[in-house]
C-alpha cells in the first residue's frame, strides 16, 4: 500500500489540508526535494494524489476517491477485527479470575 510508508503517509497527511506545491512540501516536512519528487511521483502511481502544472509549478492533491477506496476496505474488517477484540476481551477476564 502505497501510503504505508511513513513519509508517504506524512505527506498525504498534509495534503489532507489542501493541495500543495512540491516546495510548500518540502518546506513544511524538511525533507529533501528529490525525495519529496520521488514519494508524490509513487503516490500518483499509485492513485492516492494528482498533480496539475500551474506556471513552473507542480500542484498535488488527495484524490478523495483513493480515501473512500481505502476506507470501503478496511470497513469490510470492522465486523472481524470487533470479534477478535471481544474474544480478547474475554480471554483477558478469564485469565484474570
Amino acid at each position: 500500500m502505497a501510503i504505508s510508508e511513513p513519509n508517504r503517509f506524512r505527506i498525504v497527511e498534509l495534503l489532507r489540508d489542501g493541495p500543495q506545491s512540491v516546495g510548500g512540501i518540502v518546506d513544511s516536512l524538511g525533507m529533501g526535494q528529490p525525495q519529496v519528487s520521488r514519494h508524490l511521483r509513487l503516490l500518483a502511481d499509485a492513485g492516492v494524489v494528482e498533480v496539475t502544472k500551474q506556471a513552473q509549478q507542480r500542484i498535488y492533491r488527495v484524490r478523495p476517491e483513493s480515501m473512500r477506496e481505502l476506507s470501503d476496505w478496511t470497513q469490510r474488517f470492522a465486523g472481524l477485527w470487533s470479534e477478535r477484540m471481544d474474544r480478547f476481551g474475554s480471554f483477558l477476564e478469564e485469565t484474570e479470575q
